[in-house]
């Protein structure tokens, strides 16, 4: 049974600096695609950062290029937000999908909970 369980949200600054981190179970994150989301109130959710495998650099949307981090473990995924600024206000998402290609391909998409993340003063 795949989990991704999130935690390091609350309340900061602006300027300010969070750690998130995706604990995974159920399957070996190494090759899996792992990404953070973000869903602000009244706005659809967005990607983040992505990294498609414990081997290459991540992937990060413009608006956070310069500010966030994203490294993964054997089954630990964290985001490192520094500079946080109040439109970073959202619930973050850590996301897994899982390609498997025998005896077909398939995709399957798993999410966590979502994690408060509040940059306010």
């Amino acid at each position: 049974q795949v989990q991704l369980v999130e935690s390091g949200g609350g309340l900061v600054q602006p300027g300010g600096s969070l750690k998130l981190t995706c604990v995974s179970s159920g399957f070996t994150s190494r090759d899996v695609i792992m990404s953070w989301f973000r869903q602000a109130p009244g706005k659809e959710r967005e990607l983040v950062a992505r990294s498609v495998n414990a081997f290459s650099e991540p992937d990060y949307a413009e608006f956070v290029k310069g500010r966030f981090g994203m490294s993964r473990g054997k089954n630990t995924v964290s985001l490192y937000m520094n500079n946080l600024k109040p439109e970073d206000t959202a619930v973050y998402y850590c996301h897994a999908k899982i390609i498997t290609v025998t005896p077909d391909y398939r995709e399957d998409d798993y999410w966590g909970q979502g994690t408060q993340v509040t940059v306010s003063s």
